[in-house]
């Protein structure tokens, strides 16, 4: 008589060979994110989509907030880091502009899903890691103006720089429609869009520059 074969025990939720890979699910959380607002993306809906069962996602992120968290900073990662080039101060904070504007458009609930979703996180981790995200963030700019040490820029407090970019296109993006409707008539909102990330630039070069 032949040994009865055994298979191993999966614990719950935990994925079988072959499985949905934990990449497939954040990636389908970040498709989701990018079309909807967050408080409608929940583990359910990513499970269905993704085609797995809830468990799998719990298996991989523990909870939503994880998997929100995860989301954030793989969008983050896709964002260039800036380089001192022979253009200057001026130019890379050219470039930040661009690329705040950039991100914003592709992430355009990004404000709902870091203020009302993960700054609500009771987890320490999170907490420290959105710490982390903006000090980061706030540093960048910190760099920028010291690189140009006084020379051409104003030296300014690099919070308000912060708040400021990430403001502006955040509204233009996230009020889209009233943008729109505030427009004058056929108007395309791509070219409006790219008139105002110039603009932005500008305003924002001109006010920073010294007298």
């Amino acid at each position: 008589m032949m040994p009865r074969e055994t298979t191993r025990k999966r614990g719950k939720g935990r994925p079988a060979e072959n499985g949905v890979g934990r990449d497939v699910v954040l990636a389908t959380a970040r498709r989701l994110l990018q079309s909807m607002p967050p408080a409608r993306v929940t583990i359910s809906l990513i499970a269905r989509e993704a085609g797995i069962d809830p468990a799998l996602v719990r298996y991989y992120f523990g909870d939503r907030s994880n998997l929100l968290l995860a989301v954030v900073d793989d969008m983050l990662g896709d964002i260039p880091r800036d380089r001192p080039d022979n253009g200057g101060a001026a130019t890379m904070l050219r470039k930040r502009v661009q690329q705040v504007h950039q991100f914003s458009l592709s992430a355009k609930h990004m404000r709902r899903l870091m203020v009302d979703e993960l700054a609500e996180s009771k987890s320490a981790e999170v907490q420290s890691r959105l710490r982390d995200i903006n000090a980061q963030a706030v540093e960048a700019y910190r760099s920028l103006l010291a690189l140009d040490g006084g020379k051409s820029l104003r030296q300014v407090n690099p919070l308000f720089l912060y708040l400021m970019v990430v403001g502006i296109f955040d509204f233009f993006v996230s009020s889209e429609p009233m943008v729109h409707n505030a427009a004058p008539d056929g108007t395309k909102i791509d070219e409006l869009s790219a008139e105002f990330e110039d603009f932005v630039a500008d305003i924002l070069l001109n006010g920073l520059r010294k007298r």
